[in-house]
């Protein structure tokens, strides 16, 4: 999946990214909007995780 079709289907995924990666409150999880940039950078936050390991875990998290 890429970042248009993230962006597009974001509402229909939004409970399931919450319950992917459960530190991201409601607020994070507006505020990302389908941004896939967004998205890793709240989890390198939330998770003390460098930008390569987010990144590799949305993408593997995207293609399941």
């Amino acid at each position: 999946m890429n970042s248009d079709q993230l962006k597009g289907q974001w509402k229909e995924m939004k409970g399931k990214v919450k319950s992917q990666w459960g530190k991201l409150t409601d607020d994070d999880i507006t505020r990302i909007d389908g941004d896939k940039e967004q998205l890793i950078g709240k989890i390198q936050q939330e998770y003390g995780k460098t930008r390569e390991e987010a990144e590799q875990e949305v993408d593997k998290y995207l293609r399941a």
